[in-house]
């Protein structure tokens, strides 16, 4: 890896960061990656957090970051100038002056394993995490060719060049000897979508060559929205509540909760940030409690009303405390990554609440008004 003044540039960080949250995982309403930033600047102090909130700009620019990695988008809706007289305008233009880059990891975050939702799981000590909503595996060929020893390595050049993911092993023809104008088995695995262009890649090599293609399995992605795993043990949904709110950050709205306080619950579904679209597919998981943010009315009231008075109940939290989790675990394997290149960085987690609630009035006496 090279480096400036022993230091990594901002694209090799952005290369590593991109082998945990690849952007192609992202929606394609998101908006991730690069904000702003010089690729070729040296990266030595990188600040992780939630949102690009003014505060948490301020924060790394008096750490002097040079590097700013959150999770939601700073420009995410149609955005046609940055001017200075608008907030977004001002977080960019200060990070601009003060040489510090802003990266943006968003829905590749949430579906990466380990992503945003295995690490809310985890604060809650779930195990045997799965996908609650697993994205599409990528079908996948098996193709097998028969070349002539001699152009063997031409054509796993060819193939590997059009796109086949996996080239070798190579095995003798039916005699076995590899010598001159025998035949050599050559296997690749290739991503379907690529069958045509991996077939005509065997073919520019040698118009004869003996080919066949299968079709593999497709297995599951460990890739998705939401997780869904165990307890340790079984407890009430109050106990459950209680470990979820000692275990996430404060805030204003605390934890809310619909169900029998004294049901059991030990099967639990999580998706970290606002999670009601995934609601019908909880409903059909097997989940006995859905721990997830940003829940509304109609939604949380059809899936009560369709459940009775059992599962699946909901407890909903603020929206920035159930993604908080992630930020210490991210910052840790990039850190780790960053140690192993070669090119160790600092990388800190802020400490700013930007959770947007500040105060909660409840009403008097709990009456019903």
């Amino acid at each position: 890896m090279t480096t400036t003044a022993s230091h990594p540039t901002l694209a090799e960080v952005i290369s590593v960061l991109e082998q945990m949250y690849d952007p192609f995982w992202a929606r394609d309403w998101d908006a991730v990656g690069l904000v702003c930033g010089d690729p070729q600047a040296p990266v030595r102090r990188v600040l992780m957090a939630v949102d690009p909130a003014p505060t948490v700009v301020e924060e790394a620019l008096a750490w002097h970051a040079d590097l700013v990695l959150t999770h939601h988008p700073l420009l995410f809706r149609a955005v046609h100038g940055v001017p200075t007289s608008t907030p977004k305008g001002r977080i960019v233009h200060q990070l601009i002056r003060a040489n510090c880059a802003l990266y943006t990891a968003h829905t590749n975050a949430d579906v990466a394993a380990p992503g945003v939702s295995d690490a809310l799981a985890r604060v809650l000590g779930l195990t045997d995490l799965v996908p609650l909503s697993p994205d599409p595996t990528e079908p996948l060929d098996r193709i097998v060719a028969f070349a002539r020893s001699e152009i063997v390595g031409n054509v796993v050049d060819a193939v590997v060049t059009a796109g086949a993911t996996t080239a070798g092993p190579f095995r003798g023809g039916a005699d076995g000897d590899g010598g001159a104008g025998r035949e050599r088995r050559v296997e690749v695995v290739s991503p379907r979508a690529a069958r045509s262009g991996v077939v005509a890649a065997l073919q520019s090599v040698d118009p004869e060559i003996s080919h066949e293609v299968y079709e593999l399995a497709t297995s599951s992605s460990p890739r998705g929205i939401g997780r869904i795993g165990r307890l340790s043990a079984p407890t009430t949904l109050r106990e459950f509540a209680m470990l979820v709110a000692e275990a996430l950050p404060s805030t204003t709205q605390g934890v809310r909760v619909a169900g029998d306080p004294t049901a059991e619950v030990s099967r639990v579904a999580v998706c970290g940030g606002a999670g009601d679209s995934l609601l019908d597919t909880v409903r059909t998981s097997g989940a006995d409690v859905y721990v997830t943010a940003d829940l509304r009315h109609h939604p949380a009231f059809d899936l009560r009303e369709h459940g009775g008075d059992g599962p699946p109940y909901l407890v909903d939290v603020a929206h920035w405390a159930s993604e908080w989790p992630w930020l210490a675990g991210a910052a840790n394997r990039l850190a780790g990554a960053m140690e192993v290149a070669g090119s160790p960085i600092e990388v800190l987690v802020s400490v700013k609440c930007t959770d947007p609630w500040t105060f909660r009035v409840p009403s008097p006496g709990g009456v019903v008004r």
